[in-house]
């Protein structure tokens, strides 16, 4: 089956029977969680928000809490040798470890997961101090990335008991970044319909969108992706896996350096994707580039539009639209040592779709920095 619109399939009947309010934080476990939030409120324009370590009563980890309007990312690591975040970054690099989910009631979440068929990774637990409390509760997902929900409603802090706000004189101004628009998770060859019905059945996600190999291709290599939602579409989850090609398909690639399961890359939106991209080029960050000739056509493929082409071809950025619209997208290169996680910045005028139009130009400017690497 093929189609880049929404599809009806066997899950149908998913229930929205647990509510999620947004992506609450993400969670990435890295090697130096100093330097990592440095990089990111340098480059990304993220500010300083809050902070646990030795100076807080945590004697085994660090973490540096750093958001950008509605982003929130902390960033974890270990203090110490025989750790479960250090040996979770030995493994796999940095990486995402937690996809936190807003949700009213976390122990009822829990619990309907649970009945569903999940398994356990943190029962409920109520964490306090004098700001009020929090309660999270989560489940694990494909390889060790877990999701946490978390219940904020009696809370005023800066953000959960047991972390204090990070005073810093180094606020960078913003990129312009507002929210996680989607995540992507790579997972095993054959593995793509068991997380389907994992994100459908226990979590009550349905299918919005499907590609196959034929969708998704180039000459030399090959995916499948279909893309889970909650109910109200704030939580998105494209799931990948490898499908046959002449040479090693960039899930492949991530599979290998990423040593399992994981996330691929996070899209953040943005409602200006010109200034947003144009400011973080000057602040360094790298993104894959786009021949020209990608611009000589691109009219002709997706109409008329309110940017100016000249400024998109400049700045290497991707156009598509569908039934409802168009959208603007960007991916950057991979932001660690090892060619795995990278991020997406995306413009949404009215699409709700993921650009399909863009797969084989992004695929092939990918394939190009994995014959840099010498892995295609």
């Amino acid at each position: 089956m093929s189609t880049s619109t929404a599809v009806e399939n066997k899950h149908k009947e998913a229930q929205d029977f647990m509510p999620i309010n947004g992506t609450d934080y993400l969670e990435l476990y890295v090697s130096n969680s100093k330097q990592a939030a440095y990089y990111y409120k340098t480059a990304f324009g993220f500010k300083s928000l809050a902070y646990k370590g030795l100076e807080t009563g945590s004697r085994e980890f660090e973490s540096y809490v750093i958001e950008q309007d509605k982003i929130r990312l902390v960033l974890t690591s270990p203090l110490k040798s025989g750790t479960d975040v250090g040996r979770h970054v030995d493994k796999h690099g940095d990486g995402v470890k937690v996809t936190a989910l807003w949700v009213d009631d976390a122990t009822y979440a829990y619990e309907e997961a649970m009945k569903r068929g999940a398994k356990s990774y943190m029962v409920p637990v109520t964490e306090k101090d004098d700001h009020g409390k929090v309660v999270r509760s989560g489940i694990y997902s494909y390889g060790e990335v877990v999701h946490v929900f978390v219940e904020r409603k009696d809370y005023k802090g800066t953000f959960l008991p047991g972390y204090e706000k990070w005073k810093c004189d180094y606020q960078p101004t913003s990129t312009g970044l507002k929210f996680v628009d989607h995540m992507v998770g790579n997972v095993n060859e054959g593995k793509m319909n068991y997380w389907v019905d994992f994100y459908a059945n226990v979590m009550g996600f349905k299918q919005i969108m499907s590609f196959d190999d034929k969708d998704i291709s180039t000459d030399f290599t090959a995916l499948m992706s279909k893309v889970m939602s909650n109910g109200n579409g704030r939580i998105k989850f494209p799931i990948n896996e490898p499908a046959p090609g002449k040479k090693k398909s960039q899930v492949d690639e991530y599979l290998e350096f990423y040593e399992g399961e994981g996330v691929q890359h996070i899209a953040v939106a943005t409602d200006d994707i010109v200034k947003t991209v144009a400011d973080l080029k000057n602040r360094g960050v790298e993104f894959l580039t786009i021949p020209t000739t990608y611009y000589d056509v691109l009219t002709d493929r997706v109409g008329e539009i309110d940017e100016d082409i000249e400024s998109l071809r400049k700045l290497g950025i991707l156009v598509d639209r569908d039934d409802e619209g168009y959208l603007l997208q960007i991916f950057t290169k991979t932001v660690q040592a090892r060619p795995t996680m990278f991020f997406e910045i995306i413009q949404r005028k009215g699409a709700t779709s993921f650009g399909k139009g863009n797969f084989k130009a992004l695929f092939e400017a990918i394939e190009r920095e994995q014959e840099l690497r010498g892995t295609l």
